[in-house]
């Protein structure tokens, strides 16, 4: 099984827009497991990113897509959320808005890509898998990881014959992974989540949210995690092509700064609070479904992070942003496994009666 050939049961977090093939690499190499977030290639581009990362390591890797159905838009909520970013366009220079060719790549192309390159591992998010996907998958040796947020969603991962869940706490920075109920009803924190799906299925359970320090490692291992996924930790690294003014919104973070919002996919996602997040935010329940927004936004997003202003960029970050440190990819995760471990051993020897009364 891929995850125990893990040197470090550390799994690098799939963050589309700053987990590219330097980061899955780094992480790969060093003994844990690089996820490359792949939701935004084309095909082609998905192919020939298998076929690189094969070739510049022989450690397991994982590849990351967004599970969607085919985009059905409502142009009276396209066109009201145009006049909204209308200003916002503006402020950056930017024309005025067209409607893109599409709202994103459409799933089933990326999955047959992904089936042809048969990556070592593959993860999931947004929705499911059907049992013939999963199978497919299988049946050319790739490890197939689900994500859910709820006991339910974990079930269905397991009904369909994936090979892991990733429990996706409430903490956890970027996307939410909910796809049967409302994000309202799936806010569990990682901790209960970890614990409630791994009684409910039998399959091997990687926790996510909120781990950015060994201590926490520790924890979700102590509770029976076969692996921990994090992602805010990795936002500072080198590696990392998170821009400059996400980098410094990071650096100079307060306290509980990070909220949910879909003001800027559409989606609900976790991320630094910012001028963007709070004038849209009484729009909220209008905006469109993901990826029309997420399309929407894009240029300006784009343009922001070209100006150096972090107030109109998502600035995805779990609640433990503040732990984030910089460095390389490779020492961060060396020392968050050393540390995990420091953690375990010490709790060990607390709790046998060796340490102070």
């Amino acid at each position: 099984m891929v995850l125990q050939s893990l040197a470090m049961p550390i799994i690098q977090s799939p963050m589309l827009g700053a987990a590219g093939e330097a980061l899955t690499l780094a992480v790969s190499k060093v003994g844990g497991m690089g996820s490359l977030a792949a939701a935004s290639m084309t095909p082609a581009a998905l192919r020939a990113a298998v076929v690189k990362l094969r070739s510049e390591t022989d450690k397991p890797f994982a590849i990351n897509l967004f599970v969607l159905p085919p985009v059905k838009a409502d142009a009276a909520e396209v066109r009201d959320s145009m006049a909204r970013l209308a200003p916002w366009r503006e402020r950056y220079g930017l024309p005025a808005q067209i409607i893109p060719n599409q709202w994103a790549e459409p799933f089933e192309p990326q999955f047959a890509a992904l089936l042809e390159a048969a990556p070592p591992a593959a993860s999931f998010t947004f929705g499911i898998l059907t049992h013939e996907q999963v199978s497919a998958l299988k049946s050319r040796g790739t490890f197939v990881v689900g994500t859910a947020t709820t006991v339910a969603e974990a079930k269905a991962w397991e009904a369909v014959g994936a090979d892991a869940v990733c429990a996706q706490g409430f903490e956890a920075g970027g996307h939410r992974g909910t796809f049967l109920k409302h994000v309202g009803e799936s806010q569990i924190g990682t901790l209960a989540l970890l614990s409630t799906i791994r009684e409910a299925i039998a399959l091997p359970v990687i926790a996510a949210g909120g781990i950015t320090d060994g201590r926490a490692i520790a924890a979700a291992l102590a509770m029976g995690a076969a692996a921990v996924q994090i992602g805010t930790a990795y936002l500072l690294s080198e590696e990392a092509a998170t821009s400059a003014p996400w980098r410094r919104a990071i650096a100079e973070v307060a306290d509980d700064a990070t909220h949910l919002t879909r003001v800027f996919s559409g989606r609900y996602a976790r991320g630094i609070e910012n001028d963007f997040m709070r004038e849209m935010q009484e729009f909220s329940d209008e905006i469109p479904a993901y990826p029309i927004q997420n399309a929407l936004t894009q240029e300006m997003r784009a343009a922001a992070a070209k100006a150096g202003d972090a107030q109109a960029l998502s600035l995805w970050a779990g609640q433990s942003v503040k732990l984030a440190r910089p460095g390389a990819a490779a020492e961060i995760t060396r020392q968050l496994w050393a540390d995990a471990q420091a953690a375990l051993r010490e709790t060990a020897r607390r709790y046998a009666g060796e340490g102070s009364a």
